[in-house]
């Protein structure tokens, strides 16, 4: 399956640019060193576990990236903290004057879904 094969490709990336032995990897997740083994030989698939313990311990992964990945992104030793990039603010973006406080926040999806935050 392709998406496995992605999918293992980013933990190997991400292992190496952490600069970690896949046994390191494993006590840095807490997880067993042959879990990390037959999912990074393709011989088991990872469990949610797996890949929750992977984020909770790799702050800058998403479970985004980890799983559907992106391919504008690229890991590297310089930019590991940033693997979810970041969308730029128009240049015309008025600043906020200290009286002005935030009411509502809206956050659109590309999936055609929304959340909405108040204050």
């Amino acid at each position: 399956m392709v998406y496995m094969e992605k999918f293992r490709e980013r933990l190997k990336k991400l292992i190496e640019t952490e600069g970690l032995t896949a046994s390191k990897f494993a006590e840095k997740i807490g997880t067993q060193r042959s879990s990390v083994s037959h999912v990074l030989s393709g011989r088991n698939k990872p469990s949610l576990d797996f890949v929750i313990k992977v984020t909770n311990a790799f702050k800058d992964i998403t479970l985004d990236w980890l799983i559907n990945g992106d391919p504008s992104e690229e890991v590297s030793k310089e930019n590991s903290n940033k693997l979810t990039p970041t969308p730029s603010l128009p240049e015309n973006l008025e600043k906020l004057s200290v009286n002005k406080k935030i009411k509502e926040i809206g956050f659109f999806f590309m999936d055609g879904t929304f959340k909405i935050f108040k204050n």
